[in-house]
C-alpha cells in the first residue's frame, strides 16, 4: 500500500513505500492527541485520522487553549460519537496529559492505544502500520510500539543542528541511566496495548514534561513489557507555535539523571 498522495495538510507521506496490509479499519483503537493552541492543525488532523482508521475513536486533551482548540472539538464531538474531548483548567503538563488519554483508553473498551502529537509531526499515515506492527508475525505480541526515528529508515525534516543533537544525547544518556533498549527513547508516537495500560501503577509517575516519555517506558520495561519499533520519519511543524521550552528540556535532564540513581541503586 502506497502513502504517497498527499493528506488534506497537502505534505507528503515521508515513506515513498510501506508494506501491504490488510485493510485496518481502527476498531477498538483509541487515538490520543494533547492539544494547546493547535486549531490550525487539528481539523486537518482529525480529518485525516478519518481517512487511514475511519472506525478508530480519538480522543484530545485540550489544555484550555485560548485559540478555540477546545471549542472546536466540543462542536464537532458533538456531531460524532468517536472524538472525545478532555478539558482541563490549564497547561498541566505534556505527560499528564497523555496519562489522562491513556487511563482514558484504559477504563474503555479498546484494544490500542496510540498517542501522536497534534502538528503533524507524527503523519497520520503511519497509524495503521503502528497497530498492526503491535502483533508481528514472527514474534511474541508488543505492549508498546514505538514510531522511531532512530532506527534503519526513520529520520527527522526540518530541525536545527542544535535539536538533533540534543534529541540524540537524550536518548544516549536515557539508554545508559534508565538500561532502556529502544533507540527512540524520547519519541511521542507510540501505540500501547491497553491490557498493559491496565497494570500500570499510574501514582508513582511523576514526569509531567518532556521527561514522561523516558520515565513511562522504564516503568512499562519494570513491569516486563515487551517493547519494539518501527521507522517513521518526523517533520518539524509547519503550523501553529512550536511547545519547545528549552527550561523544560534542562528539567527533563535532571529528572532522567535521578531516574537513573534510583535505578541502578534498584529502588
Amino acid at each position: 500500500m502506497s502513502y504517497a498522495e498527499p493528506f488534506s495538510f497537502h505534505r507528503p507521506f515521508p515513506a515513498a513505500e510501506l508494506p501491504h496490509l490488510p485493510d485496518l479499519r481502527g476498531e477498538g483503537v483509541l487515538i490520543v492527541v494533547a492539544t494547546y493552541n493547535e486549531i490550525q492543525n487539528l481539523p486537518d488532523l482529525v480529518a485525516d485520522i478519518e481517512k487511514v482508521l475511519p472506525a478508530a475513536d480519538i480522543v484530545v486533551i485540550d489544555d484550555n487553549s485560548p485559540d478555540g482548540t477546545g471549542h472546536w472539538c466540543d462542536e464537532q464531538s458533538g456531531r460524532s460519537s468517536k472524538l472525545h474531548c478532555i478539558h482541563r483548567e490549564g497547561k498541566l503538563g505534556l505527560g499528564t496529559a497523555i496519562i489522562a488519554g491513556l487511563q482514558f483508553a484504559a477504563a474503555g473498551n479498546y484494544d490500542f492505544a496510540v498517542n501522536m502529537d497534534a502538528d503533524f509531526s507524527h503523519h497520520p499515515g503511519y497509524l495503521p502500520h503502528m497497530v498492526h506492527a503491535m502483533t508481528p508475525p514472527t514474534a511474541p505480541p508488543y505492549d508498546v510500539t514505538i514510531g522511531s526515528r532512530y532506527i534503519p529508515e526513520g529520520g527527522i525534516i526540518g530541525w536545527p543542528w542544535l535539536r538533533h543533537l540534543m534529541s540524540r544525547g537524550v536518548n544516549v544518556y536515557s539508554r545508559w541511566l534508565l538500561n532502556l533498549k529502544p533507540q527512540d527513547c524520547s519519541g511521542g508516537f507510540r501505540c500501547y496495548r491497553t491490557s498493559t495500560l491496565r497494570k500500570i501503577e499510574w501514582e508513582k509517575i511523576h514526569s509531567t514534561g518532556y521527561a514522561f516519555q523516558e520515565e513511562f517506558l522504564w516503568h512499562l520495561k519494570s513491569a516486563g513489557a515487551c517493547i519494539g519499533e518501527i521507522p517513521i520519519v518526523f517533520i518539524n511543524r509547519a503550523r501553529g507555535q512550536s511547545k519547545i521550552d528549552w527550561r523544560e528540556s534542562v528539567n527533563a535532564l535532571f529528572a532522567i539523571g535521578r531516574m537513573g540513581i534510583k535505578n541502578w541503586l534498584g529502588f
